[in-house]
């Protein structure tokens, strides 16, 4: 499906622009364009991986005119670009908007401006019943994207998203700063032991917007099916994993946390579409005048249970040793630390 096409990822020097790399690399894709504002960065990715199919810009997604330098041409685009540190947009909210909401904006603009094919956009859980302002801008980003989608015909620019939970290992996240910790023999800091995240391996993440890219219809928001896990649970799987006997001090939560997260919300889960290890949430495609659908037969929407990380399957500590074992950034880390001790 991406034979002799460009793909554009924005953010793409992130932990997931990496992984699609690793799978896209090896294909018949013509060409591979990483988008971000970190120049070292994207020397490092250069470097790492010497590949002429990489092409890298420098840019912002709130600098429109930097975003339509490296659209041309292109036929997909993965919009990752995001600020996605609860605490820092809880003090930042504005930064949050600039970046998830007007960024967004700015890509889809210059995308639709440049006869893109297809705009797969990367949610969060956060973005469902957000408590903190990068759950809100992420909320936001799913209604503009929603939104932008409704003023397209079928042959013009498809335009959906994707929703998913923790991405285990990836940049910014709790996995590597557990690790920190281990390493430096200091406790391990977990908000709350009550707290449950959804755990998606990247891999996961990559087939999530795959999938969303096969499947999805303008507007709709993807969703996989994920099991979860007690964060105090994560810790001690990892005390394992690494032998050793580090505290675990409970914290308490820091701003904007939930003590648990949400996919699918009531209403969503109300008309979301089963697709089996996947959900589809269409969009609402009516227009305003809402009396047109009383005369018709407006929609009856029956509430059920929410989908979120309480509800889900909960992994045992041995069920994440198994899937933490997996991923390569465990497996490094794992054999630094082994070679290191006497």
């Amino acid at each position: 499906m991406f034979n002799d096409k460009i793909l554009l990822i924005t953010g793409g020097t992130g932990s997931f622009g990496n992984a699609v790399l690793e799978r896209f690399l090896n294909t018949d894709i013509k060409e591979i364009r990483i988008f971000s504002r970190d120049e070292k960065k994207q020397d490092d990715m250069r470097i790492l991986y010497q590949n002429n199919k990489i092409k890298f810009f420098i840019g912002d997604v709130r600098d429109i005119q930097s975003i339509h330098n490296a659209m041309y041409n292109v036929d997909f685009v993965f919009h990752a670009a995001a600020l996605k540190q609860v605490p820092s947009c809880e003090f930042f909210p504005l930064e949050a908007v600039k970046t998830n909401v007007l960024g967004t904006e700015n890509v889809l603009t210059a995308a639709i401006n440049a006869g893109v094919k297809k705009v797969i956009c990367l949610s969060t859980d956060k973005a469902a019943y957000p408590v903190n302002a990068m759950g809100i801008s992420k909320a936001m980003m799913e209604k503009t994207f929603i939104a932008k989608s409704r003023m397209l015909t079928t042959d013009q620019t498809l335009i959906c998203g994707t929703r998913y939970g923790n991405v285990m290992a990836s940049r910014g996240s709790v996995i590597p700063l557990f690790i920190e910790q281990i390493k430096a023999g200091k406790p391990l800091t977990v908000t709350d032991s009550n707290m449950t995240r959804f755990m998606m391996s990247l891999d996961e993440a990559v087939e999530l917007v795959l999938y969303a890219f096969s499947h999805a219809e303008n507007g709709n928001i993807m969703v996989q099916k994920s099991p979860a896990a007690r964060i105090v649970d994560l810790a001690q799987a990892l005390l394992e994993l690494f032998n050793v006997q580090n505290h675990v001090n409970i914290i308490g939560t820091r701003h904007g946390e939930k003590i648990f997260e949400v996919l699918l919300t009531k209403e969503e889960a109300a008309k979301a579409v089963d697709l089996g290890n996947f959900y589809k949430i269409p969009a609402d495609n009516r227009d305003l005048n809402y009396g047109k659908y009383l005369e018709e037969g407006s929609p009856k929407i029956t509430l059920t249970d929410e989908y979120n990380s309480n509800n889900t399957k909960i992994l045992s500590i041995e069920e994440i040793k198994e899937k933490l074992i997996k991923l390569p950034y465990i497996h490094d880390e794992l054999q630094k630390w082994k070679g290191g001790k006497p």
